[in-house]
């Protein structure tokens, strides 16, 4: 069976961070890290190249792959910030309309700019998504 393509790395988030070439970005990250810290009460740890997560759970498909992933992240990407909700979007649709702009995607809010988004949307959105994961997977 394949292994997961993604799992934590003994990269430096700040290393990471600091690395990025856009100001802006890394001042989104440091807002994220902090966000998302008070939510999970989890240290940030990168998660494959370029991902930021927070947490960890661990998930057996009835296929019997199984393996390993965050309980939420971001990732600073070139097109958009994404941010991971894992439990998808369904649950979420009346606080997504008071978010600003942004795009889903399965698990995935595309944000282009963090500064016209709802933080405290956001965060009640994060902070539920984290709690639904907790509860579906105990000990997470």
């Amino acid at each position: 069976m394949a292994k997961n393509k993604t799992g934590v790395s003994a990269k430096s988030v700040e290393d990471f961070i600091d690395a990025l070439s856009d100001g802006q970005k890394r001042q989104d990250c440091r807002d994220m890290i902090a966000l998302m810290r008070d939510v999970t009460g989890h240290q940030p740890k990168m998660w494959g190249s370029s991902m930021v997560g927070f947490g960890s759970y661990h998930y057996r498909y009835e296929s019997g792959r199984e393996g390993d992933m965050f309980l939420t992240g971001f990732s600073p990407r070139k097109s958009a910030f994404t941010i991971y909700i894992m439990p998808g979007f369904e649950r979420y649709q009346a606080l997504m309309e008071q978010l600003g702009p942004h795009r889903t995607g399965k698990s995935c809010l595309y944000v282009k700019n963090l500064e016209v988004i709802d933080r405290d949307v956001l965060k009640e959105i994060i902070r539920d998504s984290v709690a639904r994961m907790r509860e579906k997977y105990p000990g997470s």
